[in-house]
């Protein structure tokens, strides 16, 4: 899909124009792809890397145009299921136009919003664009840091398996947003090396070494959270495993406990209780209210056995 866009009175705006100065292409179809290939004399490899999401930030210099790979955020739905991930962007700046590749249908202009005081032209929309990329990355990593307040919530009240796997998934995100950032910052750094043969003016080298230190503070912001995420899942982790482990000497108490019972029940169970009753009384009266009489107290016996064995327990402390 294609979207044409003009500077008019130092703002951006929509234009129906096939020959305006700034041109996007999202997800190009073959047609749009030879368009950029022939016409506009595009690398092929520059243009992959462009729609590549694995892709390195980089700049490269061409005869007639600067191609600059760029990282940026992919649009979040909830069928990623927690999992934020990192898309790329292509702009190449020719002398007369800006033309910006991008595989995801995410518009790097707000949907048609207007940019406004764009007062040095081109170059100051490309150094925008990468600031925009910064801003949004930003974005992202504060709802990163929502989403796991809210499900640190969650696990205190429960110990399903699906709140922590969600952690790691956004503790992988934190992961793949530092290593854009880092490509970015390494970008923005080539770009101020280079600024005499882009063509950048003092202004230009201004909005580059603004938007260093952005990228340096969220890059730094997306490495505390990380930190603070790693611990989280850590501490989670451990205060589950230790869950697990009183639930397992609970399970293991009890066992103990009613193991005695068990062999006990088990064996004069086989009618050898009621004959022993029936030896006791003479053998002679074996009546319903002695079978009541004798069963309960076999009962409250097996009870007085389970409270022994726990407190034997007790004073050996393995409760």
């Amino acid at each position: 899909m294609r979207a044409n866009y003009d500077i008019i009175g130092g703002r951006l705006l929509p234009s129906e124009d096939a020959n305006s100065k700034i041109q996007v292409f999202m997800d190009p179809n073959e047609t749009e792809r030879m368009y950029l290939l022939g016409e506009l004399n595009l690398d092929e490899h520059t243009l992959a890397s462009a729609l590549d999401p694995d892709e390195l930030a980089r700049v490269e210099f061409e005869p007639d145009h600067v191609a600059v790979i760029c990282k940026q955020p992919r649009h979040y739905s909830a069928e990623d299921n927690f999992l934020f991930r990192v898309s790329s962007v292509g702009l190449y700046l020719f002398k007369d136009r800006l033309i910006a590749v991008l595989s995801d249908d995410v518009s790097i202009f707000d949907k048609g919003k207007d940019m406004s005081n764009i007062t040095g032209g081109l170059p100051e929309l490309l150094i925008r664009l990468i600031a925009r990329s910064v801003s949004q990355f930003l974005s992202h990593i504060r709802t990163i840091s929502m989403l796991v307040n809210e499900l640190e919530d969650k696990l205190k009240t429960t110990m399903d398996n699906k709140h922590l796997l969600h952690m790691f998934k956004l503790n992988q995100s934190m992961t793949y947003y530092m290593s854009a950032l880092s490509a970015n910052g390494t970008l923005i750094d080539r770009l101020k090396g280079a600024s005499a043969k882009i063509g950048f003016t003092a202004e230009h080298n201004e909005l580059l070494e603004d938007l260093g230190v952005d990228n340096a503070q969220c890059y730094k912001q997306a490495e505390i959270y990380s930190v603070i995420l790693g611990g989280l899942m850590d501490a989670r982790t451990g205060v589950i495993n230790n869950n697990l482990n009183m639930q397992m000497k609970r399970l293991t108490i009890m066992t103990i406990i009613f193991m005695p019972l068990n062999v006990i029940a088990g064996v004069f169970g086989m009618s050898e209780y009621s004959e022993f009753v029936k030896g006791f009384t003479g053998g002679d009266d074996f009546s319903i209210s002695v079978q009541l009489v004798a069963y309960s107290l076999f009962g409250v016996g097996l009870i007085a056995i389970s409270f022994l064995t726990y407190k034997l327990l007790k004073v050996f402390k393995l409760d």
